[in-house]
């Protein structure tokens, strides 16, 4: 069982939500007074051009518990969940969108899950409302191979809405679009994960960041997903055992064809010996470039590890005698 945890930061990412943040603000309150537990909110502005800023400066001037870090542009949403995580201090995190479809009032749910051992919990929008059929169509799809995949049994990887120990993010690779992978890389990890439904309602103000191109995106980062899952350590292997087969087949495949232009006659003859060169040329170029991109990706990753010191272990908890210090 994981010590209860005594701080709590809301991390939330804005971008062009000046109509929203306001009532957001009162719901995440209210929740909050509620709570015996110390809090902040922390408020990402991801380069918002509707006066977002402004709304937010307001609020944090009347709440101490507000703290609003302004980025220069916008870098997209896991940048700004980064800088919010960065410059939050509590124990435990909640993430949130700013579009009012997510529920503040879930959130305690979440964090009793999170007490009973857990390391990240989930939000699960089981009922989305607000949204074209297409979109959530597309978007079950894509959690379903997500889940395939990464053997994650988790319905809705995309839902913002989640509460981590800060610790967990010590081990997340945070850039490009990753945030949608976070509960997957948090289980490569190690991570104890749970899973709770939460609430989802259409959007108060504004309009949705997000087309049909989303989908097609987060299945390109679900192929570094599997990479990072099977060969993030070993990338040799992605590449170095098709590069051996496909040498050894171009080996075998030019005494064959040779053979056989032997057994035949006349353009037979010929015609066997240019597939056998061709054949066997083809295999043992495409092995050796195989081979040779094998060793370069063996090496690029060892330089990520080393000039980063990062281990291929996480440490949940050390015990000595009585003593257990947790680490996660």
């Amino acid at each position: 069982m994981s010590k209860q945890a005594n701080s709590l930061s809301v991390v939330v990412p804005v971008h062009n939500e000046a109509g929203n943040v306001a009532l957001l603000h009162g719901k995440i309150s209210d929740v909050m007074c509620n709570m015996s537990l110390e809090y902040e909110v922390v408020y990402v502005d991801d380069g918002s051009t509707d006066g977002s800023l402004a709304v937010l400066e307001e609020i944090a001037a009347t709440d101490p518990h507000v703290r609003v870090v302004e980025l220069s542009r916008n870098f997209g949403q896991t940048a700004a969940l980064a800088a919010g995580v960065a410059y939050s201090r509590g124990e435990v995190l909640a993430l949130l969108d700013a579009d009012l479809q997510n529920d503040p009032a879930d959130i305690p749910r979440l964090l009793a899950k999170l007490e009973e051992g857990y390391d990240l919990v989930s939000g699960w929008r089981r009922k989305r409302r607000g949204e074209a059929w297409p979109r959530c169509l597309l978007s079950r799809l894509a959690n379903a191979l997500a889940a395939r995949l990464t053997g994650i049994k988790v319905h809705d990887l995309g839902c913002t809405l989640k509460v981590y120990r800060r610790a967990v993010f010590a081990h997340l690779p945070l850039y490009g679009e990753m945030h949608r992978f976070i509960v997957a890389y948090a289980a490569l990890a190690g991570a104890r994960i749970a899973e709770v439904e939460v609430g989802h309602h259409p959007r108060h103000a504004g309009r949705s960041h997000y087309g049909l191109d989303r989908t097609l995106r987060v299945l390109l980062d679900l192929l570094l997903v599997k990479f990072y899952a099977g060969f993030a350590t070993r990338p040799q292997q992605l590449l170095g055992l098709p590069g051996l087969l496909a040498l050894a087949l171009g080996l075998i495949f030019l005494p064959l064809a040779l053979l056989l232009a032997l057994l035949g006659g006349g353009r037979q003859r010929g015609r066997w010996i240019d597939i056998g060169l061709l054949g066997a040329g083809g295999c043992c170029g495409w092995g050796l470039l195989s081979l040779q991109l094998a060793v370069l990706a063996e090496m690029l990753m060892r330089t990520y590890h080393e000039s980063q010191k990062k281990r291929p272990y996480v440490v949940r908890c050390l015990v000595a005698g009585t003593e257990r210090s947790e680490c996660w």
